[in-house]
């Protein structure tokens, strides 16, 4: 059990990240120093927003240029910290040229970089790695083959591989590169998050995130002729940061955990969507055929591989250890996607 020191610095990786942003607010908000990571402090529409955070907040927070796969890039700002969250690796799902370089490569090696820098920190106690989902299971069908119904963390990912789902691939190595190496020292422990899809709102002014673009086209008609019956795990954002905090400050936290508020399909986000927005929005009316799928799906990025697998079959997350060991209280998925549209509206983006 790691008692760790709230006086101390916190670092977070990739700081300026979708789910980091909202792991440095809450920091900042709670009164800790945080050393956040990010590839480049002079590119100011990706950090800005962290900086007016610590303007309005009682805590600290200091910058620091590091790269995923540049050895030693995280020691200066790992020093003197006994927390360590690793949010940083590629979350990349479409258009994914070259996954070994795009994906494996940082994923990989910039656990290897971080673990192997807290080997070299002396005051590290505890390190809480962002995973994902996507290393419990590789393809909803899946499912089919647990008389339980449900996934959870006793479940690896052993179907994805650098050809089938390289992103599910990647987070999985990721991980079991973090167990084995934690494993093989006793001064600090590791806590795991894997988050299903996370969804809501942004902190930065960026729209690049898959969470964004996902939302965004649900509501401004991309799909709205239909779409694929495909069924997620939904976490909202802001639960998942609060998580992190949870995981790091609780000395009794360990293992891992899925965090998922609720598993719905498509059509059912977009009928919750309906109920506040319908009229105002061209939302989506329906399941896609699957046979339209396989006619269009590989120029919207989804394989046949994929939709043998995955499309019309339900998923299930077992979430209870979550709330046994981090104490988790999820937001409804109905608020989570209706903040997200009110983001949308607030920046002119709808």
């Amino acid at each position: 059990m790691a008692e760790i020191d709230p006086s101390q610095p916190v670092l977070v990786t990739g700081a300026s990240g979708y789910i980091a942003s909202w792991i440095v607010k809450y920091l900042l908000e709670a009164g800790h120093t945080v050393h956040g990571t990010v590839r480049d402090k002079e590119k100011s529409f990706k950090v800005q927003h962290l900086l007016d955070i610590a303007e309005n907040t009682r805590g600290q927070l200091r910058l620091f240029e590091a790269d995923l796969l540049k050895e030693g890039s995280f020691q200066a700002g790992m020093k003197g910290c006994e927390l360590v969250i690793h949010t940083a690796s590629p979350f990349q799902v479409q258009g994914v040229k070259s996954p070994q370089k795009e994906l494996i490569e940082p994923a990989l090696q910039g656990t290897r970089n971080v673990l192997n820098t807290a080997n070299q920190t002396p005051t590290v106690k505890r390190i809480v790695l962002t995973s994902s989902v996507a290393a419990i299971y590789g393809d909803a069908i899946e499912l089919q083959d647990k008389a339980s119904g449900v996934f959870t963390e006793e479940d690896w990912n052993a179907s994805s591989d650098l050809n089938h789902q390289p992103y599910n691939y990647s987070k999985t190595l990721a991980e079991k590169e973090a167990w084995a190496m934690s494993e093989e020292q006793e001064r600090w422990d590791l806590v795991v998050l894997n988050p299903a899809f996370v969804l809501g709102p942004t902190l930065s002014e960026r729209t690049d995130s898959t969470s964004t673009e996902f939302v965004l086209n649900l509501v401004n008609g991309q799909f709205a002729a239909g779409v694929p019956d495909l069924y997620f795990g939904i976490v909202d954002v802001r639960d998942v940061a609060r998580a992190h905090l949870k995981a790091g400050f609780r000395p009794e936290a360990n293992d891992r955990h899925i965090l998922s508020s609720r598993e719905l399909s498509v059509v059912e986000m977009a009928d919750m969507l309906r109920e506040k927005y319908d009229g105002k929005y061209k939302l989506p009316r329906g399941k896609l055929p699957t046979f339209l799928l396989y006619l269009f799906g590989p120029f919207q990025g989804f394989g046949w591989g994929y939709i043998n697998r995955n499309v019309g079959y339900p998923i299930r997350f077992d979430n209870s250890y979550s709330k046994k060991d981090l104490d988790m209280e999820y937001r409804p998925v109905r608020e989570t996607l209706y903040d997200q549209v009110e983001e949308f509206e607030e920046k002119g983006m709808i």
